[in-house]
């Protein structure tokens, strides 16, 4: 891992990045050679955390190293609409469908060089062995799961404080990781975060069902190098009025882009 100040890339220097290697016969099954390198990441992920030296570049640099683990095993990326995160200098609220892990850990590869950014998440995964250590070092919104007025009230307060401190915050509206997108389950939560700070949404559309959802353990099922892994930002969305105008047009923009990837059975 190099130094805690230099980021090993930055996805988001260019609008696109796409995997460049040639499909190769793997050594390994897929899963056997990414589930490795994940926990060699998170140990020494945990180790900077225990530390309290887990800052930004090496959560993105661990980010960036889950990345390349992910193309070592045969997935392939296509990052695109990076420039957006550019557009404006201010923090912004990122809303984004939840398919996976995946988003979870490579987002901040793509986000923390261009825009300091936190993420909103639940009680439990901050409990997580190893990992919650992980995840609560940078600094998270945490949620529970049993009252959502509470949990509204923690976001939008909590969430401003963040975003007054120039912080921007990543968001998954729904209620829990599926590979289905269905809008009646996507909330306005963002929408309501952004408006209350004046700041724009960004709207994140993802395919990531490469990285499968586990039947015993959620977050490890398996990886299939025959999916690729897809990543699109918006433009800047701001709240005008009620904010109900600027939810659908999230709303459409991750149904369009699901349909023009050809996987328009994941809309419901």
């Amino acid at each position: 891992m190099k130094d805690a100040k230099e980021y090993l890339k930055i996805f988001a220097e260019n609008d696109e990045y796409k995997t460049s290697f040639r499909s190769i016969k793997l050594p390994l099954p897929p899963a056997l050679l990414f589930y490795s390198n994940l926990l060699r990441i998170i140990l020494y992920s945990n180790y900077f955390a225990r530390k309290g030296i887990y800052n930004g570049v090496r959560w993105a640099n661990s980010s960036i190293d889950i990345v390349k683990s992910l193309e070592w095993a045969g997935i392939k990326f296509h990052f695109s609409g990076m420039n957006n995160l550019r557009k404006v200098d201010s923090p912004v609220v990122l809303t984004a469908n939840h398919m996976s892990a995946l988003e979870t850990m490579v987002l901040p590869s793509i986000i923390q060089p261009i825009k300091t950014v936190v993420y909103i998440i639940k009680e439990e995964l901050a409990s997580y062995p190893l990992f919650g250590t992980i995840a609560k070092a940078r600094d998270p919104i945490i949620v529970g799961r049993e009252n959502p007025r509470e949990d509204l009230k923690t976001v939008l307060e909590e969430g401003t404080k963040k975003i007054s401190e120039g912080k921007s915050i990543i968001i998954f509206p729904q209620k829990t990781r599926t590979q289905y997108f269905e809008a009646t389950s996507f909330n306005s939560l963002g929408i309501k975060l952004a408006k209350r700070n004046n700041v724009p949404v960004i709207p994140i559309a993802l395919l990531t069902d490469a990285w499968g959802n586990g039947k015993l353990i959620k977050d490890f099922g398996k990886i299939d190098p025959k999916k690729e892994v897809k990543i699109c930002f918006g433009g800047p969305i701001f709240i005008s009025s009620s904010g109900n105008e600027e939810h659908q047009q999230v709303i459409n923009f991750i149904t369009n882009k699901l349909k023009e990837w050809g996987r328009t059975e994941l809309v419901k």
